[in-house]
């Protein structure tokens, strides 16, 4: 145990003191963080001996999520958000079903053994796209805010809205129902996730912001403690809705942008510390991933599930999104940048745990290729990011330079 935790705080004071200079290269945390594991793990100098089950991986994995998409919800630019909120609407109500609908049928073509609900479920696992991964991109100021938001939203709203089709999806593929009661099931999943989400994110943190407001004008809160309430907001909001059957994801999403309407100029301040538990939380849960899973999954590897992840992080992501935001004023390379900017990571390892557990006949093949896509969008996504935004942002100065 103190041999991992001597490694483990001594990586994590010596990136913390160059992560500035790090963010600037085509490494990504989520990169470094991975070879890291990988590196110090048993596939490497065997250094670290982490004893992370599926169980303890899938709950840092929903603890972070949680805290990136409360924070980075509280960060988003409302008045940007009301001009060009049709963005994510579009991606969300007609890409992200389409999204589902392709990776459907790519499964459909290269996995001979698995049954058609399973198909589904991979499909549906690998729609949401990570807002951690992302961060790079949708908190650069080298892009449009139109793009930088329509991304956030996309990504904070997609895994929670994910959930109860996973959901619908797995209980076909584990039990037999007639169709009147698989479209009873698919509205009482929806509404659960959703409308309890919204309610528990919207409801507690009126509550927070309110008593917070409160006793900083009685000066009742000390600065020391001031660090805690936001991180403990998050997680309020997102263990009440898990807990009364609502979508955790959504509360946190809805309850940041709301947070962050409230506490208007006063918010950077308080969000200090969401941001840094994040991405501690954020550091720890892909060196686990590196450690344990990646180097264990090698092995496993077969061509249709190396095929079918490239095709998932290109064709099955990009040409939905190509097509909905057609006729939106974006040029075609501001809309093959949104589709390529849509990494996976922690809401498809909280999803693959979901599916293992359920011990479906082929839930090894499923959880295998969900792995493999996240590796590959950790190292695709990571190098490309900051070449990319760059590329971008010369392309828009030359389009305004001309004019």
């Amino acid at each position: 145990m103190y041999s991992n935790l001597a490694i483990l705080a001594a990586f994590v004071f010596f990136y913390s003191i160059v992560a500035g200079r790090l963010e600037k290269t085509p490494l990504s945390g989520a990169l470094v963080f991975v070879l890291f594991g990988l590196i110090f793990g048993p596939l490497g100098f065997d250094f670290l001996k982490l004893r992370v089950d599926a169980e303890l991986l899938s709950t840092l994995a929903e603890l972070t999520l949680a805290l990136v998409l409360f924070s980075d919800a509280s960060n988003a630019n409302l008045r940007e958000l009301k001009h060009s909120f049709h963005i994510p609407q579009r991606l969300l109500l007609i890409g992200l079903p389409l999204t589902i609908v392709l990776g459907f049928t790519t499964g459909i073509l290269l996995f001979d053994g698995l049954g058609l609900f399973e198909i589904a479920l991979l499909a549906t696992m690998l729609a949401p796209t990570d807002a951690a991964l992302g961060k790079a991109v949708v908190t650069n100021p080298a892009v449009p805010s139109n793009i930088r938001e329509g991304l956030n939203v996309e990504s904070g709203l997609n895994d929670g809205i994910c959930v109860p089709i996973l959901l619908i999806f797995l209980t076909l593929a584990t039990t037999e129902l007639v169709d009147g009661d698989v479209s009873s099931l698919a509205l009482e999943l929806l509404a659960k996730a959703i409308g309890i989400g919204v309610l528990v994110g919207v409801g507690f943190t009126l509550i927070g912001s309110r008593l917070l407001r409160v006793f900083e004008r009685k000066d009742w809160v000390t600065e020391s403690w001031q660090q805690l309430p936001v991180p403990a907001l998050a997680m309020s909001c997102y263990a009440l809705s898990q807990w009364l059957g609502g979508s955790g994801f959504i509360a946190c999403f809805v309850g940041g942008l709301l947070f962050g309407a409230l506490a208007k100029r006063h918010k950077h301040k308080l969000l200090l510390a969401a941001e840094g538990t994040g991405d501690t939380l954020a550091l720890l849960t892909w060196v686990a991933f590196g450690a344990v899973v990646v180097g264990q999954s090698f092995a496993a590897m077969s061509w249709q599930i190396i095929l079918y992840s490239v095709l998932s992080l290109t064709l099955v992501r990009m040409l939905p999104v190509f097509l909905v935001l057609g006729g939106m004023g974006l040029r075609n390379d501001e809309k093959l940048f949104m589709g390529w900017f849509g990494p996976r990571g922690l809401a498809s390892i909280v999803f693959a745990v979901i599916v293992l557990n359920a011990h479906l006949p082929g839930g090894d093949t499923i959880s295998m290729t969900v792995v493999c896509t996240i590796i590959m969008s950790v190292v695709a996504h990571g190098l490309s990011a900051n070449p990319l935004v760059n590329t971008l942002a010369l392309r828009i100065k030359g389009k305004v330079d001309a004019r």
